[in-house]
């Protein structure tokens, strides 16, 4: 945050993958950081080396049940965001989601914070718009095996917003758009870090349905750098606001780029597509661009480098972790 005053804050779902890059950043910013996780998909060693920073805390939390502390600022981030997570406890993703906005949402009444949401592209579901601007309502099965995790986000943002109604509190809605880096979690079912630790293996890279559906990838640098201009724009601006890269690729590209950057002899073998996967996925991001002057700056050919790095050094130490549910 832009902020010279040091603030106390609280990131739930801080040791996850984007709650460790952002806890990390609000660091180096000067800011006190109480990250909170139940580690479910969260892992201590991705804050490890935060733990002797001052001003760092750890709390073993589960944001299902009331959390009491005092803070001046929350990013709430927790909820599993690939499918291999969320589809293992559908239930308790979605308990995530409701009752951890609406437990968060207290908090931040009580101690009067701003409160950011860390909402998703899949509120847009499987888009007819494209690309999918904020004013677009969206396309979601609610009975789906992806409902948990998209009607659970959608919740979310309309708790949110009836909050800032009601009670007047300060609320910011970031739609948040694949996102990949270092400290992925190498087997969570998402299409980089699956496509990456395939390749590293030279075992075949699987592509769902016949590879020309459409994504677009965001570095977590960039990422990061949109949520904490977000958490800082004026208190008349709530969001939602997209935060992504608008720059597409088909799944057939991706896998292609991957093949070519680690140097694999993987080849390419296709399965179905899963129910309710989105054809198509790609941010209007001009809202972001116009109110807080934010793009991102990383290109996929950039940011697949360190990306592969860090699992190339994973695979190096050994057995990797296997994901809840896998």
């Amino acid at each position: 945050m832009k902020s010279s005053q040091r603030q106390r804050v609280l990131v739930t779902g801080g040791a996850g993958f984007l709650g460790s890059h952002l806890c990390e950043r609000l660091l180096q910013a000067g800011h006190e950081v109480l990250c909170v996780d139940n580690f479910f998909t969260g892992a201590r060693e991705s804050v490890l080396h935060l733990r002797d920073q001052p001003g760092f805390e750890l709390l073993r939390h589960d944001v299902t049940f009331p959390l009491y502390v005092e803070v001046d600022r929350i990013f709430n981030l927790a909820c599993p965001a690939s499918p291999i997570h969320y589809q293992f406890d559908p239930v308790q993703t979605t308990k995530t989601s409701v009752h951890g906005a609406i437990n968060m949402l207290g908090l931040a009444k009580r101690v009067q914070a701003r409160i950011l949401q860390a909402s998703t592209s899949e509120v847009y579901g499987d888009p007819q718009v494209h690309p999918q601007p904020e004013g677009y309502w969206g396309r979601v099965n609610p009975l789906g095996p992806r409902a948990c995790y998209d009607e659970g986000k959608r919740c979310a943002e309309t708790l949110f917003c009836d909050y800032r109604r009601q009670h007047g509190l300060e609320i910011k809605i970031a739609r948040i758009f694949n996102t990949y880096g270092p400290r992925m979690h190498p087997h969570d079912g998402r299409v980089v870090s699956n496509f990456i630790v395939q390749a590293l293996r030279d075992e075949d890279i699987t592509v769902y349905g016949d590879g020309s559906q459409t994504r677009s990838f965001c570095y977590v640098d960039d990422l990061i750098g949109g949520l904490l201009c977000l958490m800082d724009s004026s208190p008349d601006f709530t969001g939602p606001v997209n935060l992504g890269n608008p720059a597409e690729f088909t799944i057939a590209e991706l896998a292609a780029q991957v093949i070519e950057l680690t140097g694999s002899g993987s080849r390419i073998v296709h399965r179905p597509l899963p129910q309710d996967d989105p054809k198509q996925r790609r941010p209007d991001i001009s809202l972001a661009r116009e109110v807080l002057a934010w793009r991102p700056q990383v290109p996929l050919a950039q940011g697949l480098v360190p990306t592969i790095a860090y699992f190339d050094a994973l695979l190096a130490r050994g057995p990797m972790p296997v994901a809840a549910g896998a």
